[in-house]
């Protein structure tokens, strides 16, 4: 800042063309501007100015300097403005990662690039655990619990697994009744690439764990494949209740099982943890808490926000 403070006294110096003249721009002494003027000499090692009694002019490292600062002065200036305006306009490059189910939140995405059109998205598609600060992401949406005290998180809302199929496998093959009714039908599940593990189908009797050792007939990273397929009448599949509400809207898919399904994940989005998040990371921060549908009612979640533990 010393420094910074240095070379703009230097530059009002030259452009005045006198100490005075700059000892009255800056509203200081006219001593106090030449002892500025010689700190900064003797630390670069360069004369700035040649003086006499009547004129000040630049030397020719004076007048290199004179140049560069005006560039440097004109940058913090411009880049001032532009902070100043973002506190008024959300704006710039948004990005941000999103489970590989992600691709089923195309809808709400779309909403937030027509609402803030000068925001530009940068979407990433992954089921890995990313490192908010270190990949430089501006914003997350993930399932589960965030425990990194260097993030703010909102909870988007709770969200049930269903069991579904179409109307055409279940005339074809009848429907489970129970969970153990799952060794004779075609199970489509989901490997996390991560891992490699399937995803567990939430099936529960009473407290008990009874999803275990189901077939497997197919199996995909992505649930939209998964989704459908069994729109085609290719098997049962597991999949977040806010990933078909349409579907099951339509009749075109129909839940099994629904009594013995206890799991409740929770939609999380988490953005880096600032006293003064940036208006792009807020409006997106409020938009998609207010407009994503989560739950199995119809309507917008409420949200609420929280410091991560």
């Amino acid at each position: 800042m010393d420094s910074l403070r240095a070379l703009n006294v230097f530059v009002h110096a030259a452009e005045a063309g006198s100490f005075v003249g700059a000892a009255q721009r800056l509203g200081v002494s006219p001593s106090a501007v030449g002892k500025a003027i010689a700190r900064l000499e003797e630390r670069l090692g360069a004369r700035l100015f040649n003086r006499s009694t009547r004129s000040l002019a630049l030397t020719a490292e004076g007048g290199l300097l004179l140049e560069r600062c005006r560039r440097i002065f004109a940058e913090v200036d411009a880049a001032t403005r532009d902070m100043s305006l973002s506190q008024d306009t959300p704006r710039g490059r948004l990005r941000v990662s999103l489970p590989l189910a992600g691709m089923l939140l195309m809808p709400t995405l779309s909403a937030f690039m027509r609402t803030y059109p000068e925001i530009m998205l940068e979407l990433d598609f992954t089921d890995r655990i990313v490192d908010v600060i270190e990949e430089g992401f501006d914003a997350v949406v993930r399932t589960g619990e965030v425990s990194d005290s260097r993030l703010m998180t909102r909870m988007l809302g709770a969200f049930e697994h269903r069991v579904v199929g179409s109307p055409g496998y279940f005339e074809r093959f009848g429907r489970p009744e129970t969970p153990e009714d799952l060794s004779g039908h075609a199970c489509l599940q989901h490997r996390f690439p991560s891992t490699g593990k399937f995803e567990r189908w939430p099936l529960y009797r009473g407290e008990t764990f009874v999803g275990n050792d189901l077939p497997s007939t197919l199996s995909a990273s992505t649930l939209e494949p998964l989704i459908y397929l069994a729109e085609q009448g290719q098997g049962l599949t597991c999949v977040p209740l806010f990933t078909v509400r349409r579907q099951l809207a339509s009749g075109e898919l129909e839940p099994v099982l629904t009594s013995f399904m206890k799991s409740t994940g929770k939609l999380r989005i988490v953005w880096p943890s600032s006293r003064h998040p940036t208006p792009k990371v807020r409006a997106f921060v409020d938009f998609v808490a207010a407009e994503l549908l989560v739950t199995e009612r119809a309507g917008p979640v409420s949200a609420t926000s929280q410091v991560s533990a």
